[in-house]
């Protein structure tokens, strides 16, 4: 069985890595980011009590209302629990496995400007209030270049209607593969 040359095995590494490096922006070893962060203001109605065409949960990826009857494919649903109490469930407290999940926020909205790495909560419910800021990472996303990541949003919450089953937020996500970033404009980390 002839074998390949050690040269040309050789050379095809190299124009690999040359076109990897060449796909990849600056230093940070990351494609170019290309999406700009932007701070966007969503309703979601509760799983429970509201008409199922309703959206209830939300998907980072697209930066899209989910209603659960239509599509599994979110990172969090709003509902209300037990207590009466609005919260915020990842997607293994739905019985969807160990996905998305969420992050209590240290700071104050504006003063977020990058992701935790650690420190991410798979199977907690988040309970919610007016100014309450939680930190949300999706499942797993496959990008255009083929490497498979999380997205990150941040979210503050506005407002909570209990008569109307409603929660208001504002929401930054970060929609450039493997990128951190979460303030607003074109992400660097």
């Amino acid at each position: 069985m002839p074998s390949r040359p050690l040269c040309a095995v050789l050379t095809l590494a190299v124009a690999g890595v040359a076109a990897l490096a060449a796909a990849c922006s600056g230093t940070t070893g990351l494609p170019t980011a290309v999406f700009t962060n932007v701070v966007d203001t969503v309703s979601l109605f509760a799983l429970d009590g509201t008409p199922i065409t309703a959206p209830s949960a939300y998907l980072l990826q697209g930066k899209a209302r989910v209603r659960t009857d239509q599509s599994a494919s979110l990172d969090f649903a709003f509902n209300f629990d037990s207590l009466h109490r609005p919260v915020l469930l990842p997607t293994q407290r739905l019985g969807l496995g160990a996905l998305s999940s969420l992050q209590a926020g240290s700071a104050p909205f504006d003063a977020i400007t990058l992701a935790p790495t650690g420190g991410w909560v798979f199977d907690s419910t988040f309970v919610l209030d007016s100014g309450r800021v939680v930190l949300v990472r999706s499942g797993a996303t496959t990008c255009a270049t083929g490497i498979t990541v999380s997205l990150y949003a941040k979210l503050e919450v506005l407002a909570v209607d209990s008569t109307a089953r409603r929660v208001d937020f504002k929401i930054l996500v970060d929609e450039n593969c493997g990128y951190r970033g979460l303030e607003p404009g074109i992400p660097q980390q």
